[in-house]
């Protein structure tokens, strides 16, 4: 399989030249760096290709990071079942810059990248149709980003005085609690309630 991958990331820097920005291949997976003006060409050339026939379009996803300036990684996963090979092509962005929308090659990128905007607010230009479609209707904040707080902004339950969903900000019943991850042989610095008391015999 490594062998086939290696053929193949020669033959498409050959053919895909400066729209190419790197193709490395870790874990057994071949994975293809691409700029967002590029993106739709590369798909493109990878679904019509004979040597490649990327035909079967698996899936869209995003990563944060949120340390660098271009801190979203939006990757496609594709899958080529005349030649049995897996592909990942990977497009970095921000949050002001869209990414081509991959519905005209693949026209079931069309939730995917709702997805996608959904808990990453990654914006695709000319998706036909770019809204929520996991998060309510209202939600603030994108969920998978990672400064999004762990308890989010608003908590929702059914009110039986009002007959209804209510939404309401979050009120945490305990504070956070401060652990040091020592070990427990080793003891603590600090003292725990009661633990004067044995000490003073």
């Amino acid at each position: 399989m490594s062998e086939a991958l290696s053929d193949l990331s020669a033959y498409l820097r050959e053919r895909l030249g400066a729209k190419l920005a790197d193709a490395t291949i870790a874990f057994g997976e071949l994975t293809l760096s691409v700029e967002g003006s590029d993106i739709l060409d590369v798909l493109t050339f990878l679904r019509d290709d004979a040597q490649c026939q990327f035909v079967s379009f698996i899936d869209i996803c995003g990563a944060d990071y949120p340390a660098r300036e271009r801190r979203f990684d939006v990757l496609y996963h594709l899958l080529s079942p005349r030649q049995n090979l897996r592909v990942r092509v990977k497009v970095e962005t921000d949050e002001e810059t869209p990414v081509p929308s991959a519905v005209s090659v693949y026209p079931g990128a069309d939730w995917y990248e709702r997805e996608t905007f959904d808990l990453y607010g990654v914006l695709f230009s000319g998706h036909p149709e770019l809204r929520r479609i996991l998060t309510d209707y209202g939600f603030e904040g994108y969920p998978l980003r990672k400064d999004f707080p762990v308890t989010g902004f608003v908590e929702v339950r059914y009110d039986d005085e009002v007959k209804r969903v209510v939404y309401e900000k979050v009120e945490l019943k305990q504070e956070f609690r401060n652990f040091d991850f020592l070990s427990p042989w080793e003891g603590t610095d600090y003292v725990l309630p009661g633990d004067e008391k044995a000490k003073a015999n």
